[in-house]
């Protein structure tokens, strides 16, 4: 029973509020709070409870190799949104991401490396995604279908892959967490809905909000055999909280720092 809820609700429920935070401030802090690891946190819950401890850990140290694969996905993706459409762009990138799955399939390695390989692939996503080239704007709302349909996709993802772990094993499994289902519904809506520039907004903002999911991976890693289910699950989740919020604090300091330039050069540009 207790399964079941963890598959049915907590994923689901973080894609929700995900959403709704990114309409309420924007595509960029939107992104960063849906770096959070959404859907891949209740999959490696599920992994504790269902296949062990063991099993759980193994999966989260595979799963910062993982997030190299996912951000493939968003680099390719970003690349291709201003001169693509979206169906393009979800299937360029999930070949970028099945390739890097492929290749870290037959590569095991220690949790301290993959956090370090998965923290350089973050950085540079960063630095090959393009800049956004124009001011966020305002949006009409989108429709009464959209929120239902992401809770449904993170639900779906949920459902297969925790079924699957026992038989795929602990670093496929861990591999296939952070299966790009979230990204690629948050991209293709806002691509649609809002353009290319809004898509790149959005996924820049996933890229840094990455860190905290790596974080909240590698702290499960080396803590779950001594502090168990409970104990590793409450520390990772208050190191990926910390990192989300200082790195959301950062970026609206940021903002306000980038103001005044915007307004010097709108007044320099007035006749």
């Amino acid at each position: 029973m207790v399964l079941l809820a963890v598959k049915a609700l907590l994923a689901p429920t973080f894609v929700v509020c995900a959403s709704l935070t990114a309409r309420r401030f924007g595509a960029r802090v939107g992104g960063i709070v849906a770096g959070l690891p959404v859907v891949a946190g209740p999959i490696l819950l599920a992994y504790a409870l269902a296949q062990g401890r063991v099993f759980a850990a193994q999966a989260a140290a595979a799963t910062l190799l993982g997030l190299v694969s996912l951000t493939c996905f968003v680099v390719v993706y970003g690349r291709l949104a201003e001169r693509a459409r979206w169906t393009v762009c979800v299937f360029a990138g999930a070949i970028a991401f099945g390739l890097a799955t492929l290749l870290f399939s037959v590569a095991v390695v220690p949790a301290g490396t993959a956090l370090a390989l998965a923290c350089a692939g973050f950085l540079l996503g960063l630095a090959l995604l393009p800049a956004p080239s124009g001011e966020e704007g305002s949006f009409a709302p989108p429709p009464a279908w959209d929120l239902p349909l992401r809770a449904g996709c993170a639900l779906a993802l949920v459902l297969v892959l925790t079924t699957a772990a026992g038989s795929l094993g602990p670093q496929l499994s861990g591999l296939l967490a952070p299966f790009p289902v979230i990204t690629t519904v948050l991209a293709t809506f806002t691509h649609a809905q809002r353009g290319s520039d809004e898509a790149v907004r959005l996924l820049r903002g996933m890229l840094t909000g990455f860190f905290a999911f790596a974080l909240f991976c590698f702290t499960l890693a080396v803590s779950l055999r001594t502090l168990g289910v409970a104990g590793a699950f409450g520390l990772a989740t208050a190191v990926a909280l910390c990192t989300q919020t200082a790195v959301i604090h950062r970026n609206g300091r940021s903002a306000r720092a980038a103001e005044p330039a915007a307004v010097v050069e709108a007044a320099a540009g007035e006749p």
